[in-house]
């Protein structure tokens, strides 16, 4: 059975300074390596015995030797204090340069329009980030699944996130394609999409969506049915295209088939527009270099302008 463990406050402190004691064989010796006065050290070792509960050191005017206690300890606290050492300089190196895996929660219709274009260019830029990306429409906790960023429309991220601009705000749009609207009547008004087959999305809280819009100042939400339920935009997509209905779907995730013709926007004047697409993370903790480095790398993109690792932002 587990028992309950707990370090006690200070349960390391002395524990160098017994080190290099046990080094040297002196006291002198290791305040020099130290930077402390002799009577420092003497004092962090005395409360160090004090904690264990047995004299680690035999002294005398002219030596220093390791009782059996010390030799026990120095055993088992030297490879000990060496781990530790080793892991406060790799998590040094980790806050001084851009390195280490850099993992990233998104939905899956983010990963074309955003993170597609940049990714290559990321990743050739900065050869000691490996990038992860976790595609999936659920609300995830960064930092219970390990996390260092999402991506999400600005209108599902917590407040208490710092968010980073990805888009400008952009409008929901119905589209539909030549098959499917080929003898049928075009929705003219919201309350149209009643006779029309409307492909609908899921939220990760197991509630289907309404389809919202604006009527004037007047916001509505439409309730709507149709043949297929999904779970993301780009499989709504992907069904309008076939002509299985209609879709209303992020703007910049329909552009290119609308602008080719494979689809039509419809009911343009109650589209309701979204904030736009964010990168977000904890507020609480420092944001290590890998990640800013991918915040820099993603607004220089945006704007087309070359990015250089290590460049002054």
């Amino acid at each position: 059975m587990k028992q309950d463990f707990t370090v006690r406050q200070g349960a390391l402190d002395g524990v160098e300074a017994f080190l290099s004691v046990a080094q040297h064989r002196s006291f002198r010796r290791a305040s020099a390596e130290l930077g402390v006065t002799p009577s420092a050290i003497s004092q962090a070792v005395r409360a160090l015995e004090a904690r264990v509960g047995a004299a680690l050191f035999i002294r005398t005017t002219r030596s220093v030797g390791l009782t059996e206690a010390g030799e026990r300890f120095l055993s088992r606290a030297k490879p000990a204090f060496e781990e530790l050492v080793a892991a406060s300089e790799a998590a040094r190196e980790l806050g001084k340069r851009p390195a280490g895996l850099l993992r990233l929660a998104v939905p899956r219709g983010v990963v074309p329009l955003i993170l597609e274009p940049v990714i290559a260019s990321f990743c050739r830029t900065y050869p000691e980030i490996q990038v992860e990306i976790a595609a999936s429409e659920e609300m995830v906790d960064l930092a219970a699944g390990g996390f260092d960023a999402g991506i999400r429309l600005g209108q599902f991220i917590a407040p208490d996130m710092i968010a980073v601009r990805l888009t400008q705000p952009f409008p929901f749009v119905v589209v539909g394609s030549p098959d499917y609207l080929r003898g049928r009547k075009r929705p003219e008004r919201i309350d149209d999409l009643r006779g029309h087959a409307c492909l609908r999305l899921r939220r990760s809280n197991g509630s289907i969506a309404p389809w919202p819009f604006v009527d004037g100042n007047k916001a509505v939400e439409a309730i709507v049915s149709g043949p297929l339920i999904a779970h993301d935009y780009p499989t709504l997509l992907g069904a309008a295209l076939q002509g299985l209905g209609l879709a209303q779907v992020p703007h910049p995730l329909a552009n290119a088939p609308v602008t080719d013709g494979r689809l039509q926007a419809l009911l343009t004047p109650f589209a309701v527009t979204a904030p736009g697409v964010f990168l977000y993370y904890p507020g609480k903790r420092q944001v290590l270099p890998k990640l800013r480095a991918f915040i820099e790398h993603v607004k220089y993109a945006k704007t087309d302008r070359p990015r250089r690792a290590g460049a002054e932002t």
